[in-house]
């Protein structure tokens, strides 16, 4: 199990432990040549990270602790700006680019919340896949079947991979079809996707401007609340979690299992029958409305469109320097016409408040966050038919939450030692706080599974 942002900060008040020494074992297991941290990270800062450790335990000594964060090494993904550095995304297309003048606005509220950044962690490039595979810097691999090799999930590929190696104690990731939920299933970890205008994208590169959200990936629920908090600016404590029997849950009834394998349907529906166990109501549900996404995102949807938008210069100047496979899936973009981009824009609304009114009743909507385990890295390079059919099912559930504008976590629902499969509990937006607590509550009713 790994520790969680509570127990570590009971050790450095009791002072089991110190910020300098959490540190030093994050950088030594990021230096480690046998492990996964040249892959994971595209960054390190070894003599930064260390400076802040220990002004963080000089701090603690003088009885000043900034946050229940302070002295926590934490990760965070490549596309978030840092002051004097080019932020690269991944890529290499923006080697050279003009230095950030600023750190983004959710990285300076860790740094001022007492986080010690160690690192910048690799990810698709440009976020856009959700496998976690990089031709520039290599692709670290889930902490699953290593001799295999299984991809971490995309795009915060390296986010998953440093907090599962305990090369981070958290991370921070984004999300804008499932970046942070993905990765979070495939390295047995929780993870959050808040309603995106909670946390200011400011600093952060974009992928697709009306999804693009910013989320935790860590060890418990309990941590993505609290990394969640400081990330928003919304100093408050989650509330206690309910009891499970108070709960309502809706499953739907088409979509989410469609092309689900043997062992994340087992798990799944073993959770379910858990939730039921201790009391909650769960109820399968007609949901047309995710049959119709497919079709209103059939010419490449938001993500498409704005990443043309962004992209469309640089794939003019330097499409050599890109991945092929994901210059393809931006390329899309350029054939959709203005008045296509306005019938998604009006689409939207209509299609939330119908989702939103079908879960009126509900606590959260329940499905695998994934609806298969994770396919091996190699099968993936070798094949661009592999790949697309890959990203396209693994992407399906989590970007049915990023078009309802709502909020998600993932947490792991699979039996000890077997591959992981996450569970998503997800909700409309600004629902935030309550999903956080739902969270909890089947946190702790699903644990232990024992094997």
């Amino acid at each position: 199990m790994l520790p969680t942002l509570i127990e570590l900060q009971e050790s450095l008040v009791r002072g089991e432990t110190s910020s300098l020494s959490l540190t030093q074992a994050a950088l030594t297991r990021i230096d480690d040549a046998a492990g996964e941290g040249a892959r994971a990270f595209t960054k390190v800062y070894h003599d930064r990270a260390l400076a802040a450790a220990q002004a963080s335990d000089i701090l603690r000594a003088a009885g000043l602790t900034r946050s229940p964060i302070e002295g926590l090494p934490i990760s965070i993904k490549d596309l978030f700006d840092i002051e004097g550095e080019a932020t690269l995304a991944g890529s290499t297309v923006l080697k050279g680019e003009e230095p950030a003048a600023r750190n983004a606005t959710a990285i300076q509220r860790l740094i001022n919340a007492g986080a010690i950044v160690v690192g910048k962690t690799n990810m698709t490039e440009f976020a856009f896949s959700g496998l976690g595979l990089n031709p520039h810097y290599g692709t670290p691999s889930s902490p699953w079947d290593r001799a295999t090799g299984r991809i971490p999930g995309g795009s915060s590929s390296g986010a998953g991979v440093s907090v599962a190696d305990r090369m981070s104690v958290a991370a921070i990731g984004t999300d804008t079809g499932g970046s942070v939920r993905i990765p979070s299933a495939f390295c047995g970890l929780a993870g959050f996707k808040p309603t995106a205008r909670r946390v200011p994208t400011q600093g952060a590169l974009p992928l697709a401007f009306s999804l693009d959200s910013i989320g935790p990936l860590a060890a418990s629920v309990a941590c993505c609340a609290t990394l969640d908090a400081i990330l928003s600016g919304q100093a408050r404590e989650t509330g206690e979690a309910p009891r499970p029997a108070r709960l309502r849950f809706a499953v739907p009834a088409s979509v989410v299992l469609d092309g689900a394998d043997d062992h994340v349907l087992a798990a799944f529906q073993h959770t379910l029958q858990e939730i039921r166990r201790v009391g909650a109501q769960v109820d399968i549900v007609d949901f047309p409305e995710f049959q119709q996404l497919a079709h209103i995102n059939r010419l490449g949807g938001f993500v498409c469109a704005e990443a043309w938008a962004w992209h469309k210069d640089l794939l003019r100047d330097r499409a050599a320097h890109y991945d092929p496979r994901v210059a393809s899936r931006i390329a899309r973009g350029k054939d959709m016409s203005a008045a296509d981009y306005i019938d998604l824009v009006q689409a939207r609304p209509e299609w939330i408040a119908s989702v939103e009114a079908r879960l009126r009743h509900y606590d959260a909507l329940l499905m695998p966050t994934v609806p298969i385990i994770a396919p091996s890295i190699q099968e993936l390079l070798e094949s661009d038919e592999a790949y697309f059919k890959a990203n396209a099912l693994i992407l399906r559930n989590p970007t049915l939450i990023n078009f309802l504008d709502g909020c998600a976590l993932s947490i792991p629902c699979h039996r000890d030692g077997a591959a992981p499969v996450g569970l998503m509990i997800a909700g409309p937006a600004m629902r935030d706080d309550h999903i956080l607590r739902v969270g909890m509550a089947l946190e702790s009713a699903l644990r232990p599974m024992p094997a």
